[in-house]
């Protein structure tokens, strides 16, 4: 009989292992997506990278997204736990001993000291099932609430993966314009230099003085020092580049060659974001529903609101389902034993702690709802801000453009008078400076405009690979 109950348990053992095993027998992560884009293209840093490259490559291996799944999962699990409630509690017990129990007694009659040695064997074979019948819905809210806490922890990886995002575009534009600054303080440290040989030059032939080639070779120096730094900068931003795509600040990271100022569809980018003028209101409104901040927010806001559910089941009663076959065997002799019945739990006073934690639930709910509308006044602060921004940088962009322009005019004008001798030095100096100026108010200009666009995008929560795109959220709201 023994051997039966233990091949009964043992189906049932062996019948719920593999179930066990699994990771996810809910289903639960499929909605939290893995931080790896599946049109990624670049995975390697074998090639040199475009700014579609470096995204996938910041979304796949920068520690901050796999650090939002690995937060998803752990609310996906959590929900597992909460809709475990819904199923029955099995528990089966099976053990097995032997007692040996030396007794002795003093006989009476002969006055004598006897000893007698007992052993016994026992078997047992127990099942326990236990079934939740009726909580005045107290798990139905705990589920409803862990399901909010993970559509939050979906939401706050989708912010974390826009946050990692921008980052990377930054990174990317900030990397280009560093090295533009580096070729541009190249250029002016060359500019420096033919004025120095054209004041040595005058004032070999007397018709300069040596304050002339002092001024100049100022000029020259604090040119080469300006070099110095331009280049300082821009390995600092080749750093920063590799460890937004979560490798060491060390680790070499090619970039394939870009055009950063754009210069020939200019006009174009300016009616694009002088388009979006007429739509800010509407940019506004889809903010509120794009947001993942916002829809984390929301979702916080529902888990609090089932909370209050599950705060206030946990003072009623509750009803469950019981069972509990079992078998024994001592010394040859069977026995069976067994009960089927219904629990009724009536929790009558828990020293007002019941009271409070439904409060407490309440103020939670409260302070929610008030954090939730604060970040929509935010989101339609930042929009409007990040759009005045775009604007700024696209009319800054146009502004340095003629500025370029006319300093590289200026600065070409005043060299040739002054290598023909009716110029003076100070204007040659000043017309270079006023060029170098420029032609990095330029560059600037231009990083400007392409991080504002994608701090834009982002304030509209729609900071994805369609920012790629030129014409991007320009047209359609």
């Amino acid at each position: 009989m023994f051997k039966r109950y233990f091949s009964i348990l043992a189906c049932l053992l062996f019948g719920i292992l593999p179930s066990l095993a699994a990771p996810d027998p809910f289903s639960l992560e499929y909605g939290v997506v893995a931080p790896c884009p599946q049109h990624g293209q670049a995975q390697t840093l074998d090639i040199p990278l475009n700014l579609a490259d470096v995204v996938d490559l910041a979304l796949c291996h920068n520690p901050k997204t796999r650090a939002a799944w690995a937060n998803a999962k752990v609310e996906a699990a959590l929900v597992g736990i909460a809709q475990a409630a819904y199923l029955p509690y099995l528990d089966a017990t099976i053990s097995g001993s032997r007692q040996r129990t030396r007794a002795e007694y003093e006989s009476p009659l002969t006055n004598t000291t006897h000893s007698e040695t007992v052993r016994t064997r026992s078997q047992s074979a127990d099942i326990y099932l236990s079934y939740l019948l009726f909580d005045f819905g107290g798990r139905a809210a705990n589920l409803e609430s862990q399901r909010q806490l993970l559509n939050a922890a979906i939401a706050q990886q989708d912010t974390t993966r826009q946050a990692v995002f921008l980052e990377a575009v930054q990174a990317f534009y900030q990397v280009h314009a560093s090295a533009a600054a580096v070729e541009a303080a190249k250029t002016s440290e060359t500019a420096a230099q033919k004025s120095l040989s054209a004041a040595e030059s005058r004032l070999k032939a007397g018709v300069a003085t040596s304050v002339d080639k002092l001024q100049a070779q100022t000029a020259f120096s604090q040119a080469e020092l300006n070099l110095i730094r331009m280049e300082g900068m821009w390995r600092n931003a080749e750093g920063i580049l590799a460890n937004t795509l979560g490798l060491g600040a060390n680790h070499p990271v090619r970039l394939e060659p870009d055009e950063l100022l754009f210069s020939d569809t200019l006009a174009d980018k300016i009616a694009l974001v002088e388009n979006i003028s007429t739509r800010l209101d509407a940019w506004m409104e889809a903010a509120k529903h794009e947001r993942p901040d916002l829809r984390a927010a929301e979702a916080y806001y529902q888990a609090a609101r089932a909370a209050v559910g599950v705060a206030r089941s946990q003072g009623l009663p509750t009803l469950r389902f019981i069972a509990s076959p079992g078998y024994q065997r001592r010394d040859g002799l069977d026995s069976h034993s067994g009960s089927v019945g219904l629990t009724l739990n009536i929790p009558l006073f828990s020293g007002f702690a019941d009271s409070y934690r439904i409060r407490a639930a309440e103020v939670r709910e409260e302070a929610s709802a008030i954090e939730l509308e604060r970040l929509e006044q935010q989101t339609s602060l930042e929009v409007w801000q990040a759009w005045q921004e775009l604007r700024t940088a696209t009319q800054s962009l146009l502004a340095t453009t003629t500025l370029f322009a006319s300093a590289e005019a200026a600065e070409r004008m005043t060299l040739g008078r002054y290598q023909a001798g009716v110029g003076n030095i100070l204007d040659l100096l000043n017309a270079q400076s006023a060029l170098a100026d420029a032609r990095l108010q330029r560059i600037n200009a231009a990083y400007d405009w392409h991080i504002s666009r994608a701090a834009l995008a982002r304030a509209i929560g729609r900071l994805d690979r369609r920012l790629l795109d030129e014409s991007f959220f320009f047209t359609e709201p």
